[in-house]
């Protein structure tokens, strides 16, 4: 197996061992015990190049934490600034990590499946068949029989058009939930057979995204957030384009949709890790819904441009599957004790445009 070892001494320091002992036992018997111990507490975040992932990663860091196994497809390598100035120990392939991991198990306490297939244009089911459904059972599997915590990446998606609403709260609801793409389902199978399996994670959590959006998004093209294309779209042409409303109870530009900033996303994922709270699926969201009006038009202040929008088809091989309004309940994640405030709407997009995209730096 092809793997990379960056920096394995810096993970000392979530032992509370002094930085400077490497220099004096780096090639002795003492060094070697320290790196065996610390490599016993080793994070696994798959996805690690990706948009949320590679936030999650750098906010470990940010909380301390060095020893990252960080999975993904390092052959893209549009994707690999989102790994620049990131603490890891170890760097491997998708395709390699499942084998790894099946034999070094004892050396990992946590692992954070982000990885997927996220194209909601893909219709190959086969792909997701592969990237998100089985490689996720797999995964679940290894941390089960182990015994080792899991959280993993669901998706809004799983709510389809909403017709039964977006609470988390009652899981004999996921039965009913008719997704509108194969990313969907891919990540609706996944849930469901997870809520089936009696061999379990000590710790198992499913969390689904809403719609989230900032930094380290660049290499994500048409997948990208709408705040992403609104603000490449003002600064090359002056205006924005909007898909308009094929729905006769929307406006133009009405459509809901609970947008969360990737930085509130990361924070609940350290929530999930670091404390104990009830296994099962969650919700990830504000709780609140805006409209695309709202997000173009703080991305045009944020930019301090005039108002410019222009209305466009929706295209057809996504109109039947487009999500006209979502809104996370989030009850369900309040209730075991989270504190933190989201941000705004306009304070996140405010952060995004300014201190990211204006200056093309990553998080």
């Amino acid at each position: 197996m092809k793997t990379f070892i960056k920096k394995p001494c810096l993970i000392c320091s979530e032992l509370f061992v002094v930085y400077h002992i490497r220099l004096f036992f780096t090639n002795s018997f003492f060094h070697q015990i320290l790196v065996y111990w610390a490599q016993k507490f080793m994070i696994v975040i798959t996805g690690a190049l990706g948009f949320i992932g590679s936030c999650t990663l750098s906010y470990f860091n940010q909380k301390g934490h060095k020893n990252i196994i960080a999975v993904d497809d390092f052959s893209r390598t549009e994707k690999n600034k989102n790994l620049e100035n990131k603490d890891i120990v170890i760097q491997t392939s998708r395709d390699e990590f499942l084998s790894w991991f099946r034999d070094n198990y004892s050396e990992v306490k946590y692992v954070i499946h982000l990885g997927a297939r996220t194209d909601t244009t893909e219709f190959d089911e086969s792909v997701f068949d592969k990237l998100n459904l089985n490689y996720s059972k797999d995964i679940w599997n290894i941390c089960s029989q182990h015994q080792i915590p899991l959280i993993y990446a669901s998706s809004a998606a799983t709510y389809g058009a909403g017709e039964h609403g977006y609470d988390d709260d009652d899981e004999n609801k996921l039965q009913l939930l008719q997704p509108l793409n194969p990313y969907g389902w891919s990540k609706h199978k996944f849930d469901l057979w997870a809520m089936e399996q009696k061999q379990t994670p000590p710790i198992w959590i499913g969390l689904k995204f809403f719609n989230v959006f900032g930094p380290n998004e660049y290499h994500k093209k048409r997948m990208a957030s709408v705040v992403f294309h609104a603000f490449h779209q003002i600064r090359q042409t002056g205006k924005v384009k909007l898909f308009r409303s094929h729905r006769p109870d929307f406006k133009d530009g009405e459509q809901l949709r609970d947008f969360v900033y990737v930085k509130d996303v990361v924070k609940a994922i350290y929530f999930f890790y670091s404390n104990k709270v009830k296994n099962g699926i969650y919700n990830l969201g504000t709780g609140t819904a805006r409209t695309f009006l709202d997000l173009v038009k703080a991305v045009f202040h944020s930019m301090n441009v005039s108002e410019n929008i222009e209305f466009i088809d929706t295209p057809i091989d996504i109109r039947d599957k487009y999500q006209y309004y979502t809104q996370a309940s989030m009850n369900k994640l309040l209730r075991q004790g989270y504190k933190e405030e989201f941000m705004t709407l306009e304070n996140a997009v405010t952060d995004y445009v300014q201190n990211y995209l204006m200056q093309n730096k990553y998080y």
